[in-house]
């Protein structure tokens, strides 16, 4: 069934594209729990393997009912466009403990059994103590789940805002939404996002709203927070195909002869816009070394450069990316 938003002009202005660590964990839990999930993040699943076996999710996965209402105080809409996973979890731990078993309640009651189960009794008898519970688990969970990677991930998603941001400039709201996903629909000022359990309908009365690229919703896409959160639609990022790859994985034999291993591992990890930072993570260099090569690779009309908030993103020309397909 779908879920509606509603729009006046004065949203449109106010619409915005943000990153969410905090959303990232809470899926990458998810994910966990999901077999059908598992697809693009197979190598990713076998190195946290070991790690996540200490974890005890079952608290969190009681609240997170497959198609169902999902507690918004757990994961509320980034502060700003680049909220740290320590800002986000401290909002969540000053959720008032009223507005938290309600919003548990719902979750619970999308559960056959929930309500009553030990977990949700235990949960909903004391809503302070479960809220710091909660947030205690999150916490732990992005250790293990998600810090180790994330900047891996944060280069993909701000890839994706980017190019989203981009194309948003050229296109348009409109044809924007159907390029992110083809669930996304609009007509009359109305964004309907399907694939959602029950019929939803929202006025977002000049709220706006954040469009938020995610590597661990897919293949979902999730509209959704109710009043008084901001509303938001989350949708796989683009990318995530390449996303665990190893460099060696992506950089053809022959390229690597003919540009050197490290110079090509950096053009072929280029396959969405890139910081310096971030690709010293993914290729296993030192920053200075991937400076070097980014330079040379520019300067011979490979790579194209430009500033995006705080960071200097880089991004391969039609020629790089001609280079780049060449198969092994």
């Amino acid at each position: 069934m779908p879920f509606h938003l509603h729009f006046d002009e004065s949203d449109l202005l106010r619409c915005r594209f943000a990153l969410s660590p905090l959303w990232e964990t809470q899926e990458a839990v998810r994910t966990l729990h999901r077999p059908g999930r598992h697809g693009y993040h197979l190598p990713w699943l076998r190195r946290i393997e070991q790690e996540s076996a200490g974890l005890d999710l079952a608290p969190l996965w009681a609240l997170m009912p497959d198609g169902g209402h999902n507690p918004d105080f757990l994961c509320p809409p980034p502060l700003g466009p680049l909220a740290t996973f320590g800002q986000e979890i401290a909002a969540v731990r000053a959720t008032d403990p009223v507005t938290a078993r309600d919003d548990m309640a719902r979750a619970l009651a999308d559960v056959p059994g929930g309500t009553h189960s030990p977990t949700g009794r235990r949960l909903l008898a004391d809503p302070a103590r479960a809220v710091q519970e909660l947030a205690d688990l999150l916490e732990r969970a992005w250790q293990v789940l998600v810090e180790p990677h994330w900047p891996r991930l944060r280069a993909l998603l701000e890839a994706d805002v980017a190019y989203h941001s981009r194309r948003m400039a050229e296109v348009g709201f409109e044809r924007l939404l159907g390029e992110i996903s083809p669930r996304l629909h609009w007509r009359d000022s109305t964004l309907t996002v399907a694939g959602t359990r029950g019929n939803h309908s929202r006025v977002l009365g000049g709220q706006g709203l954040v469009l938020m690229p995610s590597a661990f919703v897919w293949p979902d896409v999730v509209g959704g927070y109710e009043p008084p959160w901001q509303p938001a639609v989350i949708y796989p990022a683009r990318g995530i195909g390449g996303l665990w790859a190893r460099s060696a994985d992506r950089t053809p034999d022959a390229l690597a002869r003919l540009l050197g291993r490290a110079r090509a591992d950096v053009l072929c990890a280029l396959a969405e816009p890139a910081g310096t930072s971030t690709l010293a993570h993914l290729l296993s260099l030192a920053p200075s070394s991937v400076s070097a090569h980014l330079s040379a690779l520019r300067a011979a009309g490979l790579l194209t450069s430009r500033r995006y908030g705080h960071q200097v993103l880089y991004e391969r020309t039609p020629l790089g990316i001609a280079l780049a397909a060449q198969e092994t």
